[in-house]
């Protein structure tokens, strides 16, 4: 497994996915680190899901199967 070079907070995630960062987290909540989801500290006062590269293609996948089975909220608009 190649080390970890870089992760990504929840929040730059839900804006490059175009999703609800609430939603995000909700759905990150079951992700583990093996899945590439880990809590950072030292952002914030209570720290920040983050995702690896690798946790971001799984939790593209979670929210495909989401949406698939009808239980994805309609995608946030965007600002113009």
């Amino acid at each position: 497994m190649p080390a970890i070079s870089a992760v990504f907070t929840i929040n730059h995630v839900a804006a490059l996915l175009g999703e609800d960062e609430g939603w995000l987290h909700d759905l990150s909540i079951d992700m583990f680190p093996e899945d590439g989801c880990l809590h950072v500290y030292g952002v914030g006062e209570d720290g920040v899901t983050a995702f690896t590269q690798d946790g971001i293609h799984n939790l593209k996948q979670i929210i495909d199967d989401e949406r698939k089975d009808g239980r994805a909220p309609s995608k946030p608009e965007t600002a113009k």
